[in-house]
């Protein structure tokens, strides 16, 4: 009697063991499945706050919050062409919680930089375009040129005696200088400035005639007829500036530059999640107030899917690549 009450005890035992591990095996997967974001999220930005990059970011960051009920935290890294930032997100975990928020500077350090740890292609898994914002060729009063195609005659007609200053070798103002020295066939000599600042105070001084500046930084100085604008580098015109031609209007068809934004996750998050993050931010993108917002700072919002994202951020790299190699630019 005895042996069989302990025969049955080991029965029930092993049965009970058996719920237990069958119990287990149907909440591991429920706890690993955890709906995306369970958890704040980190946005690291390669520039300082203030700019566009930062105000895009945090206008972002504002309406995920209020979308998901996580907040999303702004890191600011700059440092290094943008380097800093794009490296610290690409070793970071590839679950959704770390993004990177990646720009045209970005997109030319990737052939200015040729020691990088981590490839803008292979290391990220693209998310979606944010927005863009062209520049604006922006001329002293001096300067007898009423627009692109009449500075193209004039540097024609005075080779080397026309300059430019810049943000900085291998800046984006920079090559986008040398893509229209390139394109028009003239000789404009570079000047490079340690930043935007200093450039825009050289050419208010008369110190240069051209630079190249963002909308929303050349608008108040060519309202107040403190400089002229010649030309916008988009392909076609702005809707703050509608008054000046495209640069590509000057017969230089196909010029185009422009400052934009695109969000990056680390390469294998899982596709899901970066398909869940880019139907959201389009929405975001896609709101009335937002585009209000952004357009109000000179910046046209993009959205689009990651494949198009993925399939633009590669263009502007072999874009960059070429002006890069054709003009030597090297970073500072």
């Amino acid at each position: 009697m005895q042996q069989r009450s302990s025969g049955h005890a080991v029965k029930v035992w092993a049965v009970c063991a058996c719920a237990v591990t069958l119990m287990l095996a149907w909440h591991v997967p429920a706890v690993a499945q955890t709906a995306y974001p369970a958890k704040p999220i980190r946005l690291i930005l390669p520039f300082p706050p203030g700019g566009s990059t930062d105000i895009v970011a945090r206008l972002l960051g504002q309406k995920l919050t209020e979308s998901w009920g996580q907040p999303v935290l702004v890191e600011n890294r700059p440092g290094a062409g943008g380097n800093i930032a794009a490296e610290t997100a690409a070793r970071a975990a590839p679950d959704g919680y770390t993004l990177f928020q990646v720009n045209v500077a970005n997109a030319i350090g990737a052939t200015l930089y040729p020691k990088l740890t981590y490839d803008l292609i292979t290391s990220f898994a693209p998310v979606i375009q944010l927005a863009t914002t062209p520049y604006v060729l922006l001329a002293h009063p001096t300067v007898p040129a009423k627009n692109a195609k009449e500075l193209i005659a004039l540097a024609k007609a005075r080779p080397g005696q026309l300059n430019y200053a810049s943000a900085g070798g291998g800046s984006a103002t920079h090559l986008s200088g040398e893509l229209l020295k390139t394109m028009g066939g003239v000789n404009i000599v570079h000047i490079p400035y340690k930043g935007t600042g200093p450039a825009v105070t050289a050419l208010l001084s008369g110190e240069v005639d051209l630079y190249f500046a963002t909308v929303p930084a050349a608008l108040p100085l060519v309202e107040a007829k403190k400089l002229r604008a010649l030309g916008v580098t988009s392909a076609r015109r702005s809707p703050l500036m509608s008054e000046v031609p495209a640069i590509a209007e000057a017969g230089l068809k196909g010029y185009e530059t422009s400052t934009w934004h695109g969000i990056l996750a680390p390469a294998s998050t899982p596709p899901d999640v970066v398909v869940k993050l880019n139907a959201e931010i389009a929405r975001i993108l896609a709101q009335p107030a937002v585009k209000e917002r952004l357009l109000g700072q000179g910046l046209d919002p993009v959205g689009g899917t990651p494949e198009q994202f993925g399939a633009y951020l590669k263009a502007e790299i072999a874009k960059w690549a070429g002006v890069v190699k054709a003009s030597g630019a090297r970073p500072e």
